[in-house]
């Protein structure tokens, strides 16, 4: 198990919510999301995710957000307002030493996740590492990538599945990946948005399946994980990013609460093992 501010992770623990719209892009409308992601969530205790900086677009033309000087100070003004920890991405070592000290969860991108030096400034950054497990990589080879940043001396490690590569602009979740990657000791995260991702699907920028986020979520739970991940927008379609995987933030207190039954029933047989 491990700790992050007010939230705990792994075991039969209850799984652990890191949500938010894929790129910050206000510091009212990021207040705004934390305040209905809390809500929907019933009041218990998140994760709240947001970009800063997209770096992996499809496109040059595609936005890549608010730049990490602002994105922290809006990332730290939401979490002094909801207490809530929060999660972005960082995608070199200067980013992960200069953000680290805001954040309390770093997160190292599928595409980066074998890049050693970002590994270990990213553990050297006090923060917890959340790891999005490469759509190339094989899951125990996650051991490995969990290994560096644990040289550090910081165990606050988290291996997060987002799909796998599956021919051209398509993933496939193999959920054998999920119970694969938690012999490693560390709290597993499904990423239920980005595993319907159409990669570069349509054209310039990249597609997705959202109706299928909740099938993936439900099916990971019933696996048993210890977090989820889900990023939401109050109008997906407009969102800067990410746009066709996002679930809508209205849609999200309905499937937490299905998802916790799913969570609920794998947990109590963890339980009763």
């Amino acid at each position: 198990m491990i700790r992050i501010g007010p939230v705990d992770l792994g075991g039969a623990l209850p799984f652990a919510l890191i949500a938010g719209p894929c790129q910050l892009e206000t510091r009212d409308h990021a207040l705004f999301m934390a305040e209905g992601i809390a809500r929907a969530n019933g009041g218990r205790p998140f994760i709240f995710k947001a970009s800063f900086d997209k770096a992996n677009r499809s496109s040059l033309g595609s936005t890549r957000g608010v730049g990490m000087d602002e994105g922290l100070h809006i990332l730290q003004e939401v979490r002094d307002a909801h207490g809530c920890p929060v999660l972005s991405d960082v995608h070199d070592v200067e980013q992960a030493r200069v953000a680290g000290g805001v954040l309390d969860v770093v997160q190292i991108p599928a595409f980066l996740c074998r890049q050693t030096d970002l590994l270990l400034a990213a553990g050297e950054s006090g923060a917890a590492v959340n790891i999005k497990k490469g759509q190339f990589l094989a899951p125990w080879d996650m051991a490995h990538v969990a290994e560096k940043v644990a040289s550090t001396g910081n165990e606050r490690i988290m291996l997060c599945d987002r799909g796998t590569s599956f021919g051209y602009n398509t993933l496939v979740s193999d959920f054998r990946g999920l119970p694969v990657m938690a012999r490693t000791g560390y709290p597993v995260v499904f990423d239920a948005t980005h595993s319907v991702q159409q990669p570069g699907g349509q054209g310039a920028t990249s597609g997705g399946q959202r109706e299928f986020a909740p099938v993936l979520a439900r099916a990971a739970c019933a696996v048993g994980i210890s977090a989820l991940f889900i990023e939401t927008h109050q109008a997906p379609d407009t969102a800067p990013s990410d746009g066709p995987n996002m679930i809508p933030l209205a849609e999200m207190a309905a499937l937490l609460a299905d998802l916790r039954r799913y969570d609920a029933l794998r947990k109590s047989d963890m339980d009763q093992a």
